[in-house]
């Protein structure tokens, strides 16, 4: 049976970017989520946003500066999470 995971993305952002990419091998249903802040650029965060890209994962975000992501308020943010089965915070 598959799962709902969201990843939650703060401070550890490279690590997970790479943790969420290690699920796709779980043949769940990942979302990432990037929350309160810019992702950093840098090539690995570069890599495996582009990496998450190429395997449709849906990415959001409260902040505007990342553009490349879809922008929901802190509030929607909220109310997806508990449709999830696991979350995991970085």
């Amino acid at each position: 049976m598959s799962k709902r995971i969201a990843v939650l993305v703060r401070e550890r952002q490279a690590e997970a970017l790479r943790m969420a990419l290690g699920l796709v091998l779980l043949d769940d249903a990942v979302d990432v989520y990037v929350l309160d802040r810019r992702l950093a650029d840098q090539a690995d965060i570069r890599l495996h946003l582009t990496t998450l890209k190429e395997f449709d994962f849906r990415l959001y975000t409260n902040d505007p500066a990342n553009a490349e992501m879809e922008c929901l308020s802190a509030a929607e943010i909220a109310q997806r999470l508990p449709e999830y089965d696991h979350a995991l915070v970085y």
